[in-house]
């Protein structure tokens, strides 16, 4: 409760200080309209502003299963097989390095201007994240774990399942996490590139007719989506993942000082 009350309290201090910078500054309401125009645009397309919503939910959504999906196999993958290690973990990495923003046009070539290419961004977009977490944790764990495991005769597909899969729970978390909050990055930049519906194309139609207040709106509208997201997947983190685990452990993670 305390938290909620913080958020409440930060949110409104910065919608006081935007605001005020409005006032003082006269800025005109086509480069910056005031919080109160922009709950008046809220009010007044909230149909539309809800529309579009659950479109870019529903790729955000999809998006993020998927990727969480392909994420926890690989890393999996990564951890059991040492030639994957050698040729598939330098790809990985050197897939960083290439700007999801100049994907997304080939995408939408390619797959067109529906849902396909926005929910595909969304997976590239949280991919590596979730992947790349996981399979530290994996990683990491405890050597006693293992020791003890391979002392009872454990094969190698019981220890992966039964002692390596349960001790990274913290770190696929960890990963959820960061998705959560990357998950509707790649939806928007989708939309941007080429759409028909979505809070991303009515941002660009808004900017295109001037409805600077229409687009702070839908900007606002993705922003409280992206918090509750996060929320969402803390709750999941805490009663379904880790919930099970010592407090050391789902606190800790694999910190060194927890083992």
């Amino acid at each position: 409760m305390t938290r909620v009350r913080t958020a409440f309290v930060v949110a409104a201090i910065v919608i006081a200080l935007w605001q005020a910078l409005v006032w003082l500054t006269g800025v005109p309401h086509f480069i910056l309209p005031s919080p109160l125009r922009v709950a008046s645009a809220m009010r007044d397309n909230i149909e539309l502003l809800g529309e579009h919503a659950i479109v870019t939910l529903m790729e955000i959504i999809a998006g993020l299963v998927l990727g969480t999906l392909l994420g926890v196999a690989t890393a999996i993958h990564l951890c059991i097989s040492k030639t994957a290690r050698v040729f598939l973990l330098p790809v990985l990495v050197f897939s960083q390095a290439i700007p999801v923003f100049a994907i997304a046009p080939v995408l939408t070539l390619w797959l067109g201007y529906g849902v396909g290419p926005k929910i595909l961004m969304t997976v590239l977009i949280v991919y590596f994240p979730i992947a790349s977490a996981y399979y530290d944790g994996l990683q990491a764990t405890p050597r006693g774990y293992l020791d003890l495991a391979r002392s009872m005769g454990a094969s190698k597909t019981r220890l992966m399942l039964r002692v390596r899969v349960p001790a990274a729970v913290p770190s696929l978390a960890t990963g959820l996490r960061l998705a959560a909050v990357y998950a509707p990055i790649g939806a928007i930049i989708g939309e941007w590139v080429g759409a028909s519906q979505g809070l991303g194309y009515l941002m660009l139609l808004a900017n295109g007719r001037a409805k600077i207040d229409l687009m702070f709106a839908a900007l606002a509208v993705l922003a409280v989506m992206t918090v509750a997201l996060r929320k969402l997947v803390d709750w999941f983190c805490e009663k379904a993942l880790t919930r099970w685990l010592p407090a050391s452990a789902g606190a800790g993670g694999n910190d060194p000082a927890v083992r």
